[in-house]
């Protein structure tokens, strides 16, 4: 009779485990939803970044991304694009031994006429990259990849950014 009721309350305490994982509230990340209807996106058609970015728009199937600023109802305008690498540390003998690379963009969402719907946003990101004089060639592959993961944060930092704008008509 003992071993049933250990048994049943072993269930019970795993029932409540389940449920209680259960009602975290985790949620994956589902599509994004705009506030407008088309956007023009300030960034040359030539740049990863913004290939990247119109792409990630367009996925939403509801946003039309225009190649004329006249033709949007938002613009999303580039006020910033800038990749730097600082110094973080030396070794004994003064070689660089770690840089930061720092990715900073900073952009503003307007219409046509002027009227600001997200005031500038300034969005950093930072890495930090160990660097052996010995595997020059490797070190610079692992710097652009480090870039490339950078800049797939940053597309999705600026469609969330964008998911939020409230326009008022």
């Amino acid at each position: 009779m003992r071993h049933f009721f250990s048994r049943r309350l072993t269930w019970l305490l795993m029932i409540a485990v389940l449920m209680s994982l259960s009602a975290c509230g985790f949620k994956l990340r589902g599509p994004v939803s705009f506030p407008f209807h088309s956007i023009y996106v300030g960034v040359p058609e030539t740049s990863e970044f913004g290939a990247l970015l119109r792409r990630q728009i367009r996925a939403n199937g509801q946003t039309q991304v225009t190649t004329k600023s006249e033709d949007a109802e938002v613009i999303m305008e580039v006020l910033l694009d800038s990749r730097e690498k600082q110094v973080l540390s030396l070794n004994s003998q003064g070689r660089v031994r770690e840089y930061n690379l720092l990715y900073n963009f900073s952009f503003r969402l307007r219409n046509a006429s002027g009227k600001e719907y997200l005031e500038p946003v300034k969005i950093q990101l930072k890495r930090t990259i160990t660097f052996n004089e010995s595997v020059v060639l490797a070190k610079e592959s692992e710097e652009a990849a480090l870039y490339r993961d950078m800049q797939n944060d940053l597309v999705q930092q600026v469609m969330r950014r964008l998911s939020v704008v409230k326009m008022d008509d």
